[in-house]
C-alpha cells in the first residue's frame, strides 16, 4: 500500500554521498541516488520540482550554515538530509558538536516539509573504516533518536550486506558506484511508501577472488591516488568541495541529464 502518490517537490541536503559521487555522467558531472529518486518521482507527477544543495566534502556545520535554511525556505514535500559522516572521518571529531548540529538541522527542516527523510549511511569493510566505526554508529543512533522525536523516516542502509559488497564501491573506496546509487534510490523510494521496483538488498553473484598480487597492486594504486590526498585534506582542513556550488541550487521543474548531441 502506498502512503502517498503525489509528492510534488524534493530537496536534497548533504555532502558527496547526496551530490552523487561516483556515479559519473558523460559530461563529467555526477548523477547519484538523489537524482535517480527525483527522476522517478517526476515521472509520476507533472511539474515535479527538484533541488540538490549537496556539495562534496561538507561537514555538518557547513551543511547547517550553507544548506539547511535554504532548504527549509523551499517548503518542499520531501527533504532528505544526510550529513555528519565526513566529520566522523576526521582525525579529531567533537561528537557532541556533531550531534547538536544535526539536531539543529532536523529541528529546522522537519517543520518546513511534508516528510523529512534521514539516513543510516551504507558501510563497507576495511581497516580504514573500522577505525571510525564507533563514531559512525554513535551518529546513526542519534539519527534514530531524532527521527523518532521529529516524525522523520530513516532509511537504514548501514546493515545492508549488498551495499557492503566491495563491488558496490568505486575505486576510491569512499563512494558508491552507479549500481550502488540506484539501490539507495530504491531504498528511499520504498521508505517513502512507494511500490517497490525490485529488492535493493538482493545479493550480487559470487565474486571471483583476485590474486594476492592483483590485490596488492590495487591497494597501492588506491593509496597513491585516493587515500594519500584524502588524508592530506583531512590534516590541512581542506575540502574537495571548497568553492564548489550546488549542482541544482534552485527548486525548479525536474530536468534529466541529456548527453550533448554529436552535432553540437
Amino acid at each position: 500500500m502506498e502512503i502517498s502518490a503525489n509528492y510534488t517537490s524534493y530537496v536534497a541536503v548533504g555532502d558527496s554521498f547526496t551530490e552523487g559521487m561516483s556515479d559519473l555522467l558523460p559530461d563529467g558531472s555526477y548523477r547519484g541516488w538523489a537524482d535517480v529518486l527525483a527522476g522517478r518521482l517526476a515521472a509520476r507527477t507533472p511539474g515535479f520540482r527538484y533541488a540538490n544543495l549537496a556539495v562534496r566534502g561538507k561537514l555538518i556545520g557547513q551543511i547547517v550554515a550553507e544548506q539547511v535554511d535554504v532548504a527549509a525556505s523551499m517548503n518542499a514535500d520531501v527533504i532528505t538530509l544526510v550529513g555528519g559522516l565526513n566529520d566522523t572521518l576526521r582525525p579529531k571529531c567533537d561528537m557532541v558538536r556533531v550531534r547538536d548540529l544535526l539536531e539543529e538541522a532536523v529541528e529546522k527542516l522537519a517543520p518546513s516539509c511534508r516528510q523529512l527523510v534521514l539516513m543510516r549511511s551504507p558501510g563497507r569493510q576495511g581497516p580504514v573504516m573500522e577505525r571510525f566505526r564507533p563514531r559512525m554508529e554513535e551518529l546513526f543512533a542519534h539519527v534514530d533518536s531524532l527521527a523518532a522525536r521529529h516524525g522523520a523516516l530513516v532509511v537504514d542502509l548501514y546493515g545492508s550486506a549488498a551495499l557492503g559488497d566491495q563491488r558496490m564501491w568505486d575505486v576510491d573506496r569512499l563512494h558508491l558506484t552507479a549500481e550502488g546509487h540506484r539501490r539507495v534510490a530504491e531504498a528511499v523510494w520504498q521508505t517513502l511508501g512507494l511500490e517497490a521496483a525490485d529488492d535493493w538488498q538482493a545479493p550480487l553473484p559470487p565474486a571471483l577472488r583476485a590474486s594476492w598480487a592483483a590485490r596488492r597492486v590495487a591497494d597501492a594504486q588506491f593509496a597513491r591516488r585516493h587515500l594519500g590526498p584524502w588524508i592530506g585534506r583531512r590534516l590541512t582542513g581542506r575540502s574537495s568541495g571548497d568553492g564548489r556550488p550546488a549542482k541544482r541550487p534552485d527548486l525548479l521543474p525536474y530536468e534529466p541529464f541529456r548527453p550533448p548531441s554529436a552535432d553540437a
